[in-house]
């Protein structure tokens, strides 16, 4: 669920550049709808519905083919409550982020009797990387993308975090691309060419290193958490916030590791017990 809570922040922060990408076309205006649809949402908090000017954008991030509702009936539902809602044409697409050889990833239409519903389907590791590598919000995901040599690839994505000259953005960019590539590579191999190649050479490391080093790790830190497990109760916060600037780097990498919140307080114990 964190990688589609990550995916979702993404889509939601940049909605143009997106949009641009999906459907193949600049558009001048678009907005991120905060709906509430008609009926519960079937899993609200992974998908992204933008607005231009002409159409509604459904994007559904998936990881893993779910269990329960097939995605094309899930993919119907969402367009017929959309389209009732808004009155107008609804593009979607299903964006698979890890490969599989699941069958299910293949479909991309509804049919039953005499319905038949059809939607985009884009699995990421089919696709070529060089459109994403072009933009910066997309870099998270060029490193999914297809590639004859995938340790290449990785590289050139790090060569390209390193050229963005907003330093806020470039912290983001990184640590959601850290996170994106733990689906396809080993956490070594992001750590060798991401966290050291990059952070450690940058202008933002250099700045974390001076005044105000701690505070810019800990707003780092409880960023990527909270992207990973969306709230943490105000315990796990202040432990948090103890913590060193060197410990905060070592929990920056460790969280490429986790899964739940779980990991989160095992990994703090045992920074304790080691202080003790």
């Amino acid at each position: 669920m964190q990688f589609d809570n990550l995916c979702k922040y993404l889509a939601e922060k940049y909605p143009q550049q997106f949009a641009n990408w999906l459907l193949g076309e600049s558009t001048t205006k678009v907005e991120v709808l905060k709906t509430e649809l008609s009926l519960e949402p079937i899993r609200a908090d992974s998908v992204t519905f933008l607005r231009t000017q002409k159409q509604i954008l459904h994007l559904e991030f998936q990881v893993q083919v779910p269990t329960g509702k097939s995605m094309p009936l899930r993919m119907l539902n969402y367009w017929v409550r959309l389209h009732w809602q808004y009155g107008l044409p609804v593009t979607q697409v299903l964006i698979w982020l890890k490969a599989t050889t699941n069958t299910a990833v293949f479909e991309n239409e509804f049919q039953l009797e005499s319905t038949r519903h059809g939607y985009q389907v884009i699995r990421m590791w089919e696709q070529s990387p060089e459109p994403l590598l072009q933009e910066p919000a997309l870099l998270p995901f060029a490193s999914l993308c297809a590639a004859e040599n995938s340790t290449q690839l990785l590289s050139r994505v790090a060569q390209k975090l390193n050229n963005i000259e907003e330093s806020q953005q470039r912290r983001e960019i990184v640590t959601c691309t850290q996170l994106l590539a733990g689906l396809r590579f080993s956490k070594n191999l992001i750590v060798n060419l991401i966290t050291e190649g990059i952070m450690r050479e940058s202008v933002i490391f250099q700045e974390i290193l001076e005044e105000g080093r701690q505070e810019e790790a800990l707003v780092m830190t409880m960023r990527l958490l909270t992207r990973l497990f969306a709230t943490l109760d105000a315990d796990l916060q202040g432990r948090i916030r103890q913590l060193t600037t060197h410990r905060l780097e070592d929990l920056s990498e460790a969280l490429l590791d986790f899964s739940e919140v779980g990991d989160l307080i095992t990994w703090l114990e045992q920074q304790n017990e080691k202080e003790g």
